[in-house]
This record gives C-alpha cells, sequence and structure tokens, in this order.
C-alpha cells in the first residue's frame, strides 16, 4: 500500500471511530487531525469537506463487504434464483447487524446536511449498477422478464431490507437476525421478486379443426 494510501485508510478509520461516538455535529476535522496526526492541509487533501469524509466512512465498509457478496451474482450461472438467494441472505447479514445498523439512522440522521443524503445515495447506486448487470443478463438471458434492470435492483433492495432491517431501525425489534432468520427473509424476498419479473407465458389460443376437435395454438 502506497504512503498515501495508508494515510487516507488511518484518516478514514479515525473519523468513522469518532463519527460514530460523537456524531457528526460533535465531530471537527481539527478532532480528527489531532488524533491521526498530520495537518488539516493534509486531510483535506484526501476529503474536501467534512461531508464527503463522512460519507466515505458511512459507505467503506459497505465497499469491503460486498466485493465479496457481489461474487454470489455470478451471470454464467444457470439457477438465478440460487445466486440471488444466496447474495440476500449475505446481504441481510450485513445491513443488519448491530453495528450497520447503527451507521444507516446516523446517515439518515445526518443526510439533510449540505448534500450528504445525496452523496450517500450516489454512491449506493454506483454499487446497486452491479446487480443492475447481473438482472440485465438474466433478462437478455430470458430467465426474467425483459425490464429496467435498475428498476428491478431497486425493487429487489427494498424486498430484502422490508422484512428485518427496516423493524431495526425503528426500535420495533432489537436482536440482529440469525443465519436462518435472514436466509428465510432472503428466500421470502426472492419469490416475490421473481414472481413480479417472471418471463411472460405465452397465451394459447383455442380454436375449432375441420373434424371438430379442438386445437390450440401459441398466441
Amino acid at each position: 500500500m502506497r504512503k498515501s494510501d495508508s494515510k487516507r485508510q488511518a484518516i478514514l478509520e479515525c473519523a468513522y471511530r469518532l463519527f460514530r461516538a460523537q456524531g457528526f455535529d460533535g465531530t471537527s476535522m481539527a478532532d480528527i487531525t489531532s488524533q491521526v496526526g498530520g495537518s488539516k492541509a493534509t486531510l483535506y487533501s484526501h476529503f474536501p469537506s467534512k461531508e464527503e469524509l463522512f460519507v466515505e466512512c458511512m459507505v467503506a465498509a459497505l465497499e469491503n463487504y460486498m466485493s465479496d457478496t457481489l461474487k454470489h451474482l455470478d451471470a454464467s450461472r444457470s439457477d438465478p434464483e440460487a445466486a440471488l438467494r444466496n447474495f440476500g441472505t449475505s446481504v441481510l447479514n450485513f445491513i443488519c447487524s448491530p453495528e450497520q445498523v447503527e451507521v444507516r439512522r446516523l446517515m439518515i440522521a445526518e443526510a439533510v446536511r449540505s448534500g450528504t443524503g445525496k452523496l450517500f445515495f450516489d454512491k449506493i447506486t454506483a454499487l446497486r449498477s452491479q446487480i443492475a448487470s447481473f438482472l440485465a443478463a438474466c433478462m437478455t438471458s430470458g430467465m426474467l422478464r425483459r425490464d429496467d434492470p435498475d428498476l428491478a435492483a431497486d425493487h429487489l433492495g427494498a424486498l430484502l431490507e422490508a422484512e428485518i432491517l427496516e423493524p431495526l431501525l425503528l426500535h420495533v425489534r432489537e436482536a440482529a437476525p440469525d443465519e436462518e432468520e435472514a436466509a428465510l427473509a432472503a428466500r421470502r424476498a426472492v419469490a416475490t421478486f421473481l414472481r413480479a419479473y417472471a418471463p411472460a407465458t405465452p397465451s394459447i389460443n383455442v380454436v375449432a379443426a375441420p373434424n371438430g376437435h379442438l386445437r390450440r395454438l401459441p398466441a
């Protein structure tokens, strides 16, 4: 790792710890500089604003985790349902962990600040595009009906989050799901998604043959 890369990583780790402990308002760039060492000029050379540093901190763990999770989505596989279930289970185990629930709450609370919410959304959209690519391949092969793959990726994400993550974010439940519960939730979400995006079944026309018998013709 280059020196500049290691410095950037050290800044991210320090800022992430401070933001989680003190919140956005309670953490200043001076606080981060004093703990990580160096100058504020060095800090700003890596991150032009506190808002951008905050978003990078919130997204970094997700990006690192998703690089492995996205491997479940292999467009060459013949069983997209199994790929989506494995992907969904892995995603739920991560986003429903206590640390990530806390991070999501913090991100939502600070979303209105200086475009922070948009910065976070843009980062998530970049990750979601990789899911959309898998879904687009499934649509091309006929495994899913043709539609907007980006919208389909949004629908899949919403279905995965609805059953467990939303109650966790709203303090309706406190305990993160175990592996079995996450797998069942992912299975239900994927089943609903596949029903919505199932390939169209050709309709059948029934006509009378000259001998009086009924004959089925594809539409």
